[in-house]
């Protein structure tokens, strides 16, 4: 049954289809082949398994992405970082590391938060004479904060599979991010003071109050959201629908990028993203679902037990596996896929989900710079018009700073539970 499992999986896969039609046909497969349960009932598994309140979040904090990306908030808040660090050596790098941060506790995407900074901060960085790999790898990975910094669509996904404190997650995720901006900080100004990358002139009080003020309705969204999620006034999925609401009229009567006629058209294309996500996660309900029938988490548990294995040794191979899946699978898939297996394991080995939820969203944003299939290289790729190659290799030295980071978030488990386990504890 196990090899029949792989075989089916691996062809799938090698085949190029979508990652979700994978998934679904090889829990049909295995189903028909090694399973009583009637096939009439992986309709009604994949329905209920997107009837959640909780998972509502996701389609309204993709619309709030759409419409910051399209809305021209990026740049209001790219002017605002401008002005504070410009004349740092490597200032235009490091105004994207700081916008990046911001824009991620906005919209939770990756994708969206580099595509937005991309298309601004990468031509006036060239502009500048920063080499474009250099360019180019900085906001590839600086996007990568978008799945960390909270509210992270990522940390929702992982909160909803193993039934864990969303906002204890959003918690959890607030030192990592902040250490990730630091690492990425120091190296961009020690590198741009090697390669002669000086910073420009330093900003006039009157340029920075103008450019602060502008970029205000930007920089509440996130105090709309925390603050109303961390206060009680609303839930996490009120509070996304609360910040789509926010970034539409942001972008409709402040800002004025989108035109009242466009709602409609950026509200589709966030539907489309959205609804893959969630076509995504039904079929890998099933896939999940076959796995625990099959027995094959109890196995991994018998295993762990008869090796006495220990949770640093466990980690330390979950780490591993998880960075060689993000070289061939994106992020949804990868926490849909392991997640199921994993989970019997961290709880017989005594480790935090909470913990542990941090430990893959660090893992997964290394994955988003890894080729072959990293999303951010192939989203810099293309707003750079520059080679796939040439945006990986500017992306390297952040690669090896996250491997830092994931080495830091996995061994000091206070480093991430110190916020939630004084503000909210259990």
């Amino acid at each position: 049954m196990i090899l029949a499992f792989f075989a089916v999986f691996g062809l799938l896969l090698c085949s190029g289809l979508p990652i979700a039609f994978v998934l679904g046909i090889t829990a049909l497969a295995m189903i028909a082949m090694f399973s009583p349960t009637p096939l009439l009932m992986i309709p009604e598994v994949m329905y209920n398994s997107l009837y959640s309140f909780p998972l509502m979040a996701i389609p309204f904090f993709v619309i709030a992405a759409q419409f910051m990306v399209r809305g021209g908030t990026s740049r209001y808040l790219i002017n605002a970082a401008n002005c504070y660090v410009r004349h740092f050596w490597g200032g235009l790098a490091i105004v994207s590391v700081i916008s990046c941060m911001i824009f991620a506790a906005i919209c939770g995407s990756s994708v969206a938060t580099a595509l937005a900074m991309g298309v601004i901060v990468i031509p006036a960085m060239m502009a500048r004479g920063y080499p474009r790999s250099f360019a180019t790898g900085v906001v590839a990975a600086s996007g990568t904060m978008g799945i960390m910094i909270p509210p992270s669509i990522a940390l929702i996904l992982y909160g909803i599979i193993v039934e864990e404190s969303i906002p204890r997650l959003f918690l959890a995720g607030v030192f990592p991010g902040i250490l990730e901006a630091t690492l990425y900080i120091m190296w961009i100004h020690w590198y741009s003071r090697k390669k002669g990358f000086r910073g420009g002139d330093r900003a006039t009080a009157k340029e920075t109050l103008e450019a602060t003020v502008k970029a205000i309705p930007a920089l509440s969204m996130p105090f709309i959201v925390l603050g109303g999620i961390y206060s009680g006034i609303v839930t996490v999925t009120e509070a996304a629908s609360l910040a789509a609401v926010a970034a539409i009229i942001i972008s409709l009567f402040i800002y004025r990028e989108v035109k009242l006629r466009e709602v409609l058209t950026v509200t589709g294309e966030a539907m489309k993203s959205a609804g893959m996500i969630m076509f995504i996660i039904s079929t890998a309900i099933v896939f999940g679902n076959w796995i625990t029938e099959a027995g094959i988490p109890a196995r991994l548990v018998d295993f762990a037990r008869e090796m006495n294995l220990s949770a640093i040794y466990f980690l330390i191979f979950v780490n591993i596996l998880l960075l060689v899946l993000g070289m061939f699978l994106e992020v949804v898939s990868i926490m849909l896929i392991t997640l199921p297996i994993i989970l019997p394991v961290l709880i017989h080995l005594g480790i935090d989900p909470v913990h542990f939820g941090i430990i893959m969203t660090v893992n997964m944003e290394v994955a988003l710079i890894t080729p072959p299939v990293g999303l951010n290289l192939y989203v810099l790729s293309g707003v750079a018009r520059a080679p796939l190659s040439e945006v990986t290799r500017g992306a390297f030295p952040f690669v090896i700073l996250g491997f830092i980071e994931i080495a830091i978030v996995t061994y000091w488990p206070q480093f991430c539970l110190f916020l939630p386990n004084m503000l909210m504890p259990k």
